[in-house]
């Protein structure tokens, strides 16, 4: 049985936290900026934890993760 290879493209964007929940990166906050509030700047920002809808998704992408 070959091992399990790791999407390098979700191991960029999402990281497991101490409790098991991945923590994804937010994102937009790239250009077009100038029209955005502050406040969603400031939201964008930050990262966020991954949905339990798509947890499942996020699992099967990083096996070893």
């Amino acid at each position: 049985m070959p091992k399990i290879k790791t999407r390098r493209s979700a191991a960029k964007r999402f990281s497991l936290t101490g409790s098991g929940k991945f923590k994804r990166r937010r994102q937009n906050m790239r250009h077009i900026l100038t029209k955005k509030a502050p406040g969603r700047k400031m939201r964008l920002g930050q990262s966020a934890i991954v949905d339990s809808a798509n947890e499942k998704a996020v699992r099967r992408m990083l096996p070893n993760g």
